[in-house]
């Protein structure tokens, strides 16, 4: 889980003088010269239980969401603000939330690593006055104000790495038994490693188009079979194929049944390695396959899978614990936007 303190602080590199739509930046200064003064104070946008979340929670969370933001001044896409806004405003509301239910819990952040995290957090700046002048503008000129929120970043991940983190690890136990109960999941079908020349005559030909294109295509033939390996038939293709394949030695690597046209389908699985079809009318063109290689259907080995099966399916049990939790906090909670 990345650190709630890089999250919370995520547009540090932006300008303050970077306008992201109507809300005031909140971000470390780039300009030391910058006067602090050009820059609005944060202003409040919704109540939690009392607390106050500023417009500047907002933009740090929309930078978060969409970081692509930052490579663009802080621009966001006129289209897709209004969703970024609306998710990054219900992400700061779950993790104020998630901010009272750690303090209910009496959880604490020992001084040695609150004092480490804010050392780490002092070193984002390049000089000291770039420092003092993010805590002038965002922190009410105030170091205590920023340690405050340091620790609050850190008992927010804290309580979320309990909740969700810890629960929806799975032992290797488990992982195993969810490969074993899912086979079909693991069955990898008959699949070819294909290289193609294809010589295209569309949807609806005159008889002198496509006969034109079959010329075409038996030339292509009478060389593809004369090579003699995989650069061989892709050189051909690279100088005769008229798909966007050729660019590539006309390699469309490892496919499997159902991924190309039925007619190549029934002719390629027919074929051994290194072997070149003839013909293939596929309906729009002419096409000549060469295999590769061919390997059969099997059941994919549990080491192969299992590491990517352990962090897939984590990753899907730390949603649905997150969905949980916020609906359980949200539950009782008094949430007024202003």
């Amino acid at each position: 889980m990345q650190s709630r303190i890089g999250l919370l602080f995520f547009g540090i590199a932006l300008s303050v003088h970077a306008q992201v739509a109507s809300h005031a930046p909140t971000t470390k200064p780039t300009n030391s010269a910058a006067p602090a003064a050009s820059v609005p104070a944060p202003r409040s946008i919704v109540r939690v239980n009392g607390a106050i979340l500023t417009d500047h929670d907002l933009l740090r969370e929309m930078l978060n969401v969409f970081p692509y933001a930052k490579q663009h001044g802080g621009t966001f896409p006129k289209d897709s603000e209004p969703q970024i806004r609306q998710t990054a405003l219900k992400n700061i509301e779950f993790e104020e939330l998630a901010y009272q239910a750690a303090l209910k819990k009496g959880m604490a952040v020992p001084p040695e690593k609150l004092a480490k995290a804010m050392k780490e957090f002092k070193r984002q700046f390049d000089t000291e006055a770039e420092y003092q002048e993010f805590v002038k503008v965002e922190q009410k000129g105030s170091e205590q104000e920023l340690r405050n929120n340091v620790k609050r970043a850190m008992l927010i991940d804290q309580y979320l790495k309990i909740e969700i983190e810890n629960k929806s690890k799975l032992s290797d136990a488990q992982v195993r038994a969810i490969y074993d109960k899912n086979p079909d999941h693991f069955r990898k079908p008959d699949s070819v490693w294909l290289q193609t020349i294809t010589i295209a005559y569309g949807q609806a030909p005159t008889s002198a188009e496509k006969q034109a294109a079959r010329k075409k295509a038996e030339d292509a033939l009478k060389q593809a079979k004369a090579t003699k390996n995989y650069e061989g038939f892709g050189t051909l293709a690279e100088q005769v194929s008229t798909d966007d394949w050729h660019v590539m030695m006309g390699d469309h690597k490892w496919l499997h049944r159902g991924r190309m046209p039925e007619a190549v389908e029934k002719v390629v699985f027919t074929l051994q390695a290194n072997q070149i079809s003839d013909i293939i009318d596929t309906g729009d063109s002419f096409c000549i396959a060469r295999v590769n290689g061919r390997e059969d259907a099997h059941l994919v080995k549990f080491e192969e899978v299992k590491d990517r099966l352990k962090k897939d399916t984590e990753e899907d049990r730390a949603k649905q614990l997150r969905a949980s939790l916020e609906k359980s906090l949200r539950a009782n909670a008094k949430i007024e936007e202003l």
